[in-house]
């Protein structure tokens, strides 16, 4: 029985280019992570500025926004393997650099700033490719909602583990040294990508036209159908009225549980707890069959979560919450995520998946600012309520949409050859019950 579970959450794994992957990117993300908070302690070590770590958290995210539909024009055009690997050589080459400055004296604010908008820029050509990549690594359709949840499982247990380490590594030897190892751990991306054995994939070879007008084919395609254009502007919305709660998270910590740098690190800790249970849990199932309503139901969570959080003023419950929020946001997310890479057509994947990428990330800058204002304003407690507020309009608008949502990608899904099942669960064609049954 337990092996049986076992075989069914990481059914993904039978591909072996999809092993691959999973071995050299389960690395490289400790030490991303390891990075992400070296770079914060270093700069606010260097100027003691809650602005900088404002401005470098701006400059690493605002190229996302810009950049990662033309990254995904790329992805429909070339080969991704390439692309891939020539954005994690740069992304090697920018923690070398920043390693280098902080080893040897020299570095100022200014390096971090400008390194840190490189590698935005890197990432927003990066996540997008990556995204469209992963169906070509694995080799069973219907394994590619495993493979999602197990991606995102990857990066939750690397926001687990690699904070851990850059601390002790921080304070006993410095951050230049969390950068070195940073860097090397693209190597083992870079040996993985190089080690794959792809199939020739048709899409790469259709006539290239303007990259203007293959970015306009490609938002009239994503927004001209239904189901797609609900999803991408949920996720939007979520993550621009919901998903800046971590940025008040060390004010609750301080002001309303007096706790220190070590309450903060436990209420983290919290909310990526929950996000690597809703990755297992989504790992877990057996097909992509009621994903419409668990997008909902995630929403849902979701917004619980940061509502309870807000009203808590004891540190137990507070925690509670954040797992809720963790479980619910990844729950959401990797879910929309999994029905996007199966109802979208192959040749226009790159560019589909780079406007998820644009909603989920692109649009975090101006959630957090917008945070920070009305924090100001109105209060910390206020702002997340009228947040998690937004997300559930967000989940009831799209409630009303499951219907024609579902009528939409049920022949998809008989055309493509997914189990059968799928084409009577995740659309729930007219036979199944409405959604409030379905969600009991």
């Amino acid at each position: 029985m337990v092996i049986s579970k076992v075989k069914i959450l990481l059914r993904a794994l039978r591909s072996r280019n999809y092993r691959l992957f999973v071995a050299g990117q389960s690395v490289s993300l400790v030490g991303t992570w390891m990075q992400n908070i070296a770079m914060s302690w270093l700069v606010y070590r260097l100027t003691g500025s809650a602005f900088l770590l404002g401005v470098v958290g701006f400059t690493s995210q605002i190229p996302t926004l810009l950049l990662a539909p033309f990254a995904g024009v790329l992805a429909d055009r070339w080969n991704r393997r390439p692309l891939l690997i020539i954005t994690q050589t740069l992304a090697l080459l920018q923690a070398a650099l920043l390693a280098t400055v902080v080893l040897l004296g020299v570095v100022q604010p200014w390096h971090i700033i400008v390194l840190s908008l490189f590698l935005g820029i890197v990432f927003a050509f990066d996540i997008p490719i990556r995204q469209s990549f992963l169906v070509e690594m694995v080799a069973h359709r219907e394994d590619l909602g495993n493979a999602i949840a197990l991606n995102s499982s990857m990066v939750n247990g690397a926001r687990l583990i690699g904070p851990t380490i850059a601390g002790l590594l921080v304070a006993s030897v410095g951050e230049g040294v969390c950068f070195v190892v940073n860097s090397a751990s693209y190597l083992a991306v870079l040996v993985a990508l190089f080690a794959m054995r792809l199939d020739h994939t048709p899409h790469q070879q259709k006539p290239r036209r303007n990259i203007l007008y293959e970015l306009r084919e490609g938002l009239n395609y994503a927004f001209g159908f239904g189901p797609i254009r609900s999803i991408l502007l949920l996720v939007a919305l979520v993550s621009m009225t919901g998903m800046p709660y971590a940025v008040l998270v060390p004010v609750f910590a301080k002001v309303v549980l007096h706790g220190d740098a070590q309450t903060f690190g436990f209420l983290m800790t919290a909310a990526g707890s929950g996000a690597l249970v809703g990755t297992v849990y989504l790992a877990s199932r057996n097909s992509v069959r009621g994903l419409g309503r668990l997008i909902v139901l995630g929403v849902v969570l979701f917004a619980v979560g940061i509502s309870a959080f807000a009203m808590s003023t004891e540190f137990p419950l507070s925690v509670i919450s954040l797992v809720v929020t963790g479980f619910g946001g990844m729950t959401f997310f990797a879910a929309c995520n999994t029905v996007l890479q199966t109802v979208l057509e192959e040749d226009k994947r790159g560019r589909v998946m780079s406007f998820f990428t644009v909603a989920f990330m692109g649009v975090a800058p101006f959630g957090s600012f917008g945070v920070g204002t009305m924090a100001g304003l109105i209060g910390p407690r206020d702002t997340l309520l009228i947040g998690a507020a937004g997300c559930l309009v967000g989940a009831a608008i799209f409630t009303r949409q499951l219907p024609n949502i579902r009528e939409k990608v049920r022949p998809i899904y008989v055309k493509m050859g997914i189990i059968k099942e799928v084409a009577q669960g995740m659309e729930c064609g007219a036979e199944q019950p409405s959604l409030p049954d379905t969600l009991k």
